[in-house]
Formats: structure tokens, C-alpha cells, sequence
């Protein structure tokens, strides 16, 4: 044999022997195996189109696993409290967002307060956390939240009488909370939830971007993708123009609005919007927000307003086709607030569906609406089984070791995940997967979870300062449509995840809406 060819067969059988080794080394691995410099990202792209489940079946044998990357990079999931209130709250300083996460998603949210960390992160936290905490917008969003959650209720009133024509409500609530975070955050009416339905060419643009920033998080090629413009990356170039486009005409107009309406020594009482504030921010002296800063916090707000509220009532109604007992019973509850509240207001109903609907909503109030628990308690199980944000990875700045005694190397991933912590036997018992709203009552009350094991919202320092907003539209939404409507799910209509930093629906979610007697 040529001596060549017998330093390729000797190459060959060492690299056989090597691969061999290194997967018999990996026998007793709780997690995913991995490949040598692939790591696991074969069979984590393989199972991409259901990474939350595929992620879940591991978690299932050990609450925390190790998912190897290319090129030794990795990241830890977990699933226990412990060590999600350690991540969380404890040392939460030693695990930022990252410079990973920041660089991923840096193109589509830059610098806004979901994709930041340290100063930036602390000032946005503060001024939103101010405007949330502010009766001002707490009751401007209650007005707000009633107004188009009626419109939806007309749209599907006429739905309702062509007994024929389905719906896609993913679509339809998409729409719902588009306009609503544009009229609370930016004091803007995008008009998208009319009765023609018309294309919204950035909500289109912002889920298309949203997917492929995602899927940078297992594609180690797509910084080469994007120098070479090629593949998701130049759809992603495409649709970063149309929201550009969006959003810097927003800011536009409302600083004109501000500059033009608004003396200075009055501009504390401008309109109540997010966004209004942050303009104004901008121009006081020694700030250093620019166009670019609003922008990112505009589109910041589009997701968390938008986007995970929209999903939540797209699962929420879902569930409601697959579980009509419970849409009965929130139904009978909505009757007797209804009946309790219109007494008090000596009022009676009109006859007239529209003007029904009308007046049901005039009793919904931020207040009004804490006294329906099983509506609530639905939800918050909605939200268990389907949680908005299905994955939240941290950065590690410092080695560092979890409660339970796993160890995490510097610079790596490690993720919490509300999806499968929601699924987990050990946590929420046999029937975990089951949907049950009664798991959240017990003697006609509603029972408080850990945050740190109910993970839908976060929880320490970085907690959901939306929390209450965002149940308040939940609840006011939802308490028009299940009082009025029941939902039938359409024959073969395939109800699955797409997997992005939103846990939407791959397919939207179509149904026909039926009017209640």
C-alpha cells in the first residue's frame, strides 16, 4: 500500500475510534448527546419545530441539563425553583441578558429594556416602571383596553352570522393588542382591528424578523449568512426596514406633537403615553436618548404589549374549544357578576346584542374585574401550560455553581424554562399537562404561587413591571368575548407552536365564533 493511503486508512480508524469513544463517554448523559465541535446542535436543529418539547423530555429525567454548542460553547436549562430563584434574585448580577442574547436580538430590539442590561437597562426600568405604577395610565388603559376589545366584539358578531366563515383569531387578537399598546404606548390609532381586516405590513415584518433573530440562537452560520445577505438574513434586512420605517415615524410625529402642542413648563401633563415621556426625557439636558434609543424602546414595548398578550388569548381560546365545561363556567360567573353589578347600577340590558355588549363592558373597570376568580385562576392556567416567553436565557459573567450543585463556566447560556417548568410532574403533580383552572382555587379563593415556580412573569429585580396591565386587558377582553360567544374549533385545523422568542401559534388559530342566546 501506498504510504499515503496507509496514513488515510490510520487517520480514518483513529477518527472512527475518536467518535466512538467520545459517544460511549456520553452513555450515562442525562441530556442531549453531542458530537464532537457540533456539539448538540444536530439534533437540537432537528427538533427545532418542537425545541420546547424536545427540551421538556430531558428536563422531565433531570431538572437541569447541558446542551453543548459548537465549538464548546453551551447552554444550561433548568427547571428547578431553586435554582431559578438563584438566577433570578439571589445572584442575579452574575447573569445579565448577555452578550450572546444582546447580539442575537440586538438588530431587531437593540438597546431596549429587553435586550439590555447594567445602566441603560436600570434607567428605561425606571421611568416604565414609574408610568405603569401611574393612576393616570392605569386608568387611560382601562379605557383603552374596553374600547377595542367592544371592536372585537362587533368583528365577531358579524362572524357570528356568517355561520359559515371561519376565523383566525391569532390574527384578530394580534390586531387587538397592536392597536392597543400603539394607543396606550405612542398615543397612536393604528386602525388595524376594523371590520375589512387590513394588512398591517408591519406586524408581518416584526413576526418575520422576530423568528429569524430566534433562530440565530442554534444557527452558528448566520453571522456568514448575513455578510453574505443570503437566506433568512436578507428576509431579516427587508423586514428591519419596513419596522424602521414604523417606528421612526411614530417617534416623529409624536415629538412634533410634544414640541408643537406642549409649552415646557407644562409638558409634565402631556399625554399619558410610554412613549411621550421617553421624548421628553430625551430632550432634558445631559440625557443621552436619541431617535435610535426611542426606537429600540418603541419596539420593546410592541413586544411585551403586544405580541405576548395576543398569545395568551390565542391559547386561552383554544383551550376554551377543547374544554367547554370551562368556558360554561366562566360564562355562569360573567352572569352573576353581571347580574350583581347591573342591580347595583339599577340599569337594565338592552335587547340589542351591540348595545348588550356595550353595557357589559361599561362594568368592567380595574377593580370590577378582581372579583372574578375563575376567570382568573383560567388564565393563570393558560399562562402555566402556554407561557408568552417559553425560554429565558441569562448570560454568566463569572463561573459560577447553581443550588443544586451544577456548575456553569463563564461566558455560556444558562435558561429557565416557563414552558416546560409549567409541564413538570414534580411541580405541579400528575395531571401537570391537564387543563385545570380549579388547581388555582381552594375555598372560592384564588391561591398565591412562587414566582420562582409560576415563571410566566420573572421575578426579582427584573420581574414584569406589566404584570398588572397585562392581566387587565387579559381579563377585560376575555370577559366580553366568553360572555358573549363560544368558539368551535375548525375541522383539521393543526394548532401547534412556531418556535421564536414568542410561543405563537405556527398556523394562526381558526374558529368559528357562535353567539351565545
Amino acid at each position: 500500500m501506498h504510504p499515503h493511503g496507509f496514513t488515510t486508512v490510520w487517520a480514518l480508524c483513529l477518527a472512527t475510534i475518536y467518535f466512538f469513544l467520545y459517544r460511549w463517554s456520553q452513555r450515562n448523559t442525562v441530556g442531549p448527546k453531542s458530537w464532537p465541535l457540533l456539539g448538540a446542535s444536530i439534533e437540537q436543529l432537528r427538533n427545532y419545530e418542537r425545541l420546547h418539547d424536545w427540551v421538556l423530555q430531558y428536563l422531565e429525567k433531570a431538572d437541569t441539563i447541558h446542551v453543548p454548542m459548537p465549538f464548546g460553547y453551551s447552554y444550561t436549562y433548568t427547571a428547578n425553583p431553586d435554582n431559578v430563584e438563584y438566577i433570578l434574585k439571589s445572584n442575579f448580577s452574575n447573569f445579565p441578558k448577555g452578550q450572546a442574547f444582546h447580539e442575537n436580538m440586538e438588530e431587531l430590539l437593540g438597546d431596549g429594556i429587553f435586550n439590555s442590561d447594567g445602566d441603560v437597562w436600570r434607567q428605561q426600568r425606571k421611568t416604565a416602571s414609574f408610568e405603569f405604577a401611574s393612576k393616570v395610565l392605569r386608568d387611560f388603559s382601562t379605557v383603552v383596553f374596553r374600547e377595542y376589545a367592544q371592536k372585537l366584539a362587533f368583528i365577531l358578531a358579524h362572524f357570528a352570522q356568517k355561520h359559515c366563515c371561519p376565523i383566525d383569531m391569532q390574527d384578530i387578537y394580534m390586531r387587538l393588542t397592536l392597536d392597543s399598546i400603539c394607543k396606550i404606548g405612542f398615543g397612536v390609532d393604528m386602525g388595524t382591528l376594523s371590520p375589512l381586516l387590513p394588512e398591517v405590513p408591519f406586524a408581518t415584518s416584526f413576526d418575520q424578523a422576530n423568528y429569524i433573530v430566534t433562530l440565530r440562537f442554534i444557527d452558528p452560520l448566520w453571522k456568514l449568512k448575513r455578510f453574505f445577505n443570503i437566506g433568512p438574513e436578507a428576509l431579516l434586512k427587508k423586514s428591519l426596514q419596513v419596522i424602521d420605517e414604523f417606528t421612526y415615524r411614530v417617534i416623529r410625529t409624536r415629538r412634533e406633537e410634544i414640541n408643537s402642542t406642549q409649552p415646557l413648563k407644562h409638558r409634565e401633563n402631556a399625554r399619558p403615553d410610554i412613549l411621550s415621556r421617553f421624548i421628553m426625557l430625551s430632550e432634558e439636558p445631559g440625557n443621552k436618548l436619541n431617535d435610535k434609543s426611542l426606537r429600540d424602546i418603541v419596539l420593546n414595548f410592541v413586544i411585551a404589549g403586544r405580541d405576548t398578550t395576543a398569545v395568551t388569548l390565542s391559547w386561552f381560546t383554544f383551550l376554551l374549544t377543547q374544554h367547554p365545561h370551562v368556558a360554561d363556567l366562566i360564562y355562569n360567573e360573567l352572569c352573576l357578576f353581571e347580574q350583581h353589578h347591573t342591580q347595583q347600577a339599577s340599569t337594565q340590558c338592552s335587547t340589542s346584542l351591540h348595545d348588550h355588549i356595550l353595557s357589559f363592558a361599561n362594568l368592567l373597570s380595574y377593580d370590577s374585574v378582581a372579583s372574578l376568580p375563575y376567570l382568573h385562576a383560567s388564565l393563570c392556567e393558560t399562562l402555566r401550560l402556554y407561557p408568552a416567553v417559553p425560554e429565558d436565557p441569562k448570560g454568566i459573567l463569572a463561573d459560577d455553581v447553581l443550588p443544586t450543585g451544577v456548575r456553569l463556566k463563564k461566558g455560556c447560556m444558562v435558561t429557565y424554562s416557563p414552558y416546560c417548568m409549567g409541564r413538570m410532574k414534580a411541580l405541579w403533580g400528575d395531571d401537570a399537562c391537564s387543563f385545570n383552572p380549579d388547581r388555582w382555587i381552594k375555598n372560592n379563593a384564588l391561591q398565591s404561587v412562587s414566582p420562582f415556580k409560576f415563571t410566566t412573569f420573572q421575578a426579582g429585580p427584573r420581574i414584569c413591571i406589566g404584570k398588572d396591565s397585562a392581566f387587565l386587558q387579559l381579563k377585560i377582553t376575555t370577559a366580553i368575548l366568553c360572555r358573549f360567544f363560544t368558539f368551535k374549533l375548525v375541522q383539521d385545523c393543526p394548532v401547534k407552536y412556531k418556535t421564536m422568542a414568542i410561543l405563537a401559534m405556527a398556523h394562526g388559530l381558526k374558529v368559528f365564533a357562535v353567539a351565545r342566546s
